[in-house]
């Protein structure tokens, strides 16, 4: 009676387990799935994948396969004989020493092939400089004037992006799994990492990573956008934002940052944070992300204003402290930020 308790707890556990661990491949349009690739290097990997899944299941039933049989034909019993020995047979040695190599090997060379596809941007590929923080990634665009942004980058579908990358303090690693796999961004050190999209659409990504107290919440997304349509983001994401007049509502807010927030967030041409101090993100087409927080939240005004009364309590560790901002201050600079379009 207790092996059948201890049998069904087995089995319902290993079924459990099985289950949770297909639960996220199975909901459509899961934020963050390997198996569901969406452009050409992504799906160089799950190409990788699959054949190598295979044969590592077809490995799994002969070893377990023989370990059964080995088991239950050659187990113990009264009287029984001990079986024959095959320690020191030669041919049988050289059998399983040559298929695991061959196995191994046909692995190896579509591995290290894909491996070092994936490494060397292709020419003629657009530039994004990727720059980790804790907790937000950066984008500029060095071919586009020096264009900044920040939690959203967004890219030309249907076009290769070589992602340079680095790190302003500690190791992170970015990744965009239906886009391609993860890379180290290191201080010091510039990574590269080919994207691209076949088509446009949102496609969620993750810091992979441990960098501190919020690494959870280091969020990212990719925007890919027909090539006209990026080509018109990046005009206007040069352009800089509007003074608000001082009888336009936006104008109290605007007061606000110039005395609240700029030893941190850049807003062209009303500032530029010394590259000697600490940097927030730019600020200045802030509402083109639809996301706050290193995109950890969606936006809306709500949101916003739970994220401005105190960022360190929403974000663990955040680097964007407490300001002690009043309840009018909140609220004149979610009017005046809304302008930054």
């Amino acid at each position: 009676m207790v092996r059948n308790r201890l049998g069904r707890l087995f089995a319902l556990a290993a079924t459990a387990l099985t289950l949770s661990a297909c639960a996220v491949i199975g909901i459509p349009d899961s934020p963050l799935n390997s198996l569901d690739p969406q452009g050409p290097f992504a799906q160089r990997i799950d190409d990788l994948f699959w054949p190598v899944f295979w044969v590592a299941v077809a490995v799994f039933a002969l070893v377990e396969g023989g370990v059964l049989v080995a088991t239950l034909a050659f187990r113990d019993r009264p009287g029984r004989k001990e079986p024959r020995q095959v320690h020191g047979n030669t041919k049988l040695e050289i059998l399983w020493t040559v298929i695991p190599v061959a196995i191994l090997a046909s692995i190896a060379v579509p591995t290290v092939r894909g491996v070092l596809d994936l490494t060397e941007c292709g020419e003629g590929s657009y530039t994004v400089e990727v720059i980790g923080h804790q907790w937000w990634f950066e984008y500029r665009y060095p071919e586009a004037d020096g264009v900044t942004t920040a939690n959203v980058m967004v890219i030309p579908a249907g076009r290769e992006v070589c992602a340079e990358m680095t790190s302003d303090d500690v190791l992170h690693n970015f990744w965009v799994p239906n886009l391609n796999g993860k890379r180290y961004l290191v201080p010091g050190q510039t990574t590269l990492l080919r994207l691209q999209a076949d088509e446009p659409g949102l496609y969620q990504g993750q810091c992979a990573e441990f960098c501190g107290l919020s690494h959870s919440l280091m969020k990212a997304q990719v925007r890919a956008v027909p090539e006209t349509e990026f080509q018109e983001w990046l005009a206007h994401q040069a352009e800089p934002a509007q003074e608000p007049a001082e009888d336009d509502p936006p104008y109290e807010g605007y007061q606000v940052f110039l005395n609240r927030c700029v030893q941190c967030h850049t807003i062209r041409p009303f500032n530029e944070v010394a590259p000697d101090l600490f940097n927030g993100p730019d600020l200045t087409h802030f509402m083109d992300r639809g996301v706050i927080a290193g995109a950890y939240k969606e936006y809306s005004q709500e949101n916003l204003a739970t994220w401005l009364a105190n960022p360190p309590k929403e974000k663990p560790g955040s680097f964007m402290p407490d300001l002690a901002l009043t309840q009018q201050e909140i609220d004149a600079l979610i009017v005046f930020l809304e302008t930054l379009q």
